[in-house]
């Protein structure tokens, strides 16, 4: 698996490293992030949001939290992979 760096959160203290890399192998996008709390995952679980969503979180997926600052660094990240040739 190639990782590609695409950013880490620019709060980022001795605890806490929101990541974002681009794997160019699977064609994907690699989130390190907070686990949900509870209460969020309680919501999931309960709520269809979107048609043709199953309600909750299937066993072979997560759920991943990131800061609404990072948006900028997803932003690189996906114009990256497509500058790669990979979208």
């Amino acid at each position: 698996m190639t990782l590609r760096f695409g950013g880490i959160d620019p709060n980022t203290g001795d605890d806490e490293s929101p990541t974002v890399w681009v794997d160019d192998e699977e064609r994907e996008l690699v989130v390190q992030g907070w686990k949900p709390s509870e209460t969020l995952l309680a919501k999931i679980g309960s709520t269809e949001w979107v048609p043709g969503h199953a309600v909750g979180i299937p066993d072979h997926e997560n759920v991943t939290r990131i800061p609404l600052r990072m948006a900028g660094i997803i932003r690189k990240a996906l114009d990256d992979a497509e500058r790669a040739g990979l979208l």
